[in-house]
């Protein structure tokens, strides 16, 4: 990203939510009984699984894709992305009708990838590192002059991302918890600049797998620590914690939760279960953190954004069976 980009605020969240309002869903709340009684909490579930392209990344992407004047949108845009930012960034591109260059690690989940092709974008493969897909990047847009919208630190995709928290507490504003996935920290950044502003008095907290938990490192460190190599199935969370987004974290006080991925699938199965919700092993960590510590959200009204369903159908029953046993 640009390091001279202003750091989004609550204004930047309305205007994200004003100008996506006529291309993304207001998604649903959703309420389970039963999760409510294994948590011990008032569980209140927005669905971003439901949102187009089947994540929230259609939200950021989509304000990033309609900020851009038209003479620079006509060159088209270009990111990296491991699945769920490449297909929003596509989708937002082929609404505007400008070319969409994804840079995508070898690896990747196929299903992801698919659907990014789906939306039309152009495919460019690269090492399975940050550091290789950012090079890539860079070489891309030198060559097109695209603009560079980046999956998680670009302020115009923060922004945009806060537009699933100012839904939910436009009219959940009394939760006194709200659980995000992190990863990269967009979607986590995004929901703390909505709630300082909608909901001050509700705590954050950031569920992350113990396999790629630099955000915990960080947080502990009081600086961003990105020496690890990720080892967990929640490939969408896979990413380093960005510097724009750490600075808007730590100043929201926000608290990391891990989880292993054994919690993960658990949670997994238990939302298509209980719920008949069908999320990527990504977006069931916000549940898997808070049935990992019950005592911590015990009695509260909790707030968890299911962040995307863009799963791997092919590996469900491998994945499912490994859960059983933790399966409440």
């Amino acid at each position: 990203m640009n390091p001279h980009a202003p750091t989004p605020c609550f204004d930047d969240v309305l205007a994200a939510a004003a100008r996506i309002a006529p291309h993304a869903h207001v998604t649903p709340v959703l309420r389970s009984r039963a999760l409510d009684a294994l948590s011990g909490a008032g569980l209140t579930f927005k669905a971003e699984h439901l949102q187009r392209i089947g994540a929230f990344k259609f939200r950021g992407a989509c304000n990033a894709v309609w900020s851009l004047a038209d003479d620079i949108a006509a060159r088209g845009v270009v990111t990296h992305s491991s699945g769920n930012h490449g297909a929003a960034l596509a989708r937002a591109a082929r609404g505007r009708g400008i070319p969409c260059h994804v840079v995508v690690p070898d690896g990747a989940v196929r299903a992801k990838l698919a659907a990014i092709e789906h939306y039309g974008a152009m495919l460019h493969h690269c090492a399975p590192t940050i550091a290789a897909r950012e090079a890539l990047c860079a070489q891309l847009q030198a060559a097109t002059s695209a603009t560079s919208v980046h999956p998680y630190t670009d302020p115009r995709v923060i922004a945009g991302q806060g537009t699933a928290a100012l839904e939910l507490l436009t009219t959940h504003a009394d939760l006194d918890a709200l659980v995000v996935p992190l990863g990269g920290g967009g979607l986590a950044a995004g929901t703390a600049l909505a709630m300082r502003a909608l909901a001050p008095r509700c705590r954050l907290y950031l569920a992350e797998p113990i396999g790629a938990a630099d955000g915990a490192r960080s947080f502990a460190k009081g600086e961003l620590d990105h020496d690890f190599v990720p080892d967990t199935i929640c490939d969408g969370l896979r990413g380093t914690l960005g510097a724009i987004n750490f600075d808007i974290l730590r100043t929201a006080n926000a608290q990391v939760l891990t989880v292993d991925d054994v919690q993960v699938v658990a949670a997994m199965r238990l939302l298509w279960t209980r719920t008949k919700q069908l999320v990527e092993p990504s977006s069931a960590t916000a549940l898997a953190a808070v049935l990992a510590n019950r005592a911590l959200f015990e009695g509260r009204r909790v707030g968890i954004i299911l962040s995307g369903g863009n799963v791997d159908l092919d590996a469900l029953p491998a994945l499912f069976a490994t859960a059983t046993e933790a399966q409440p």
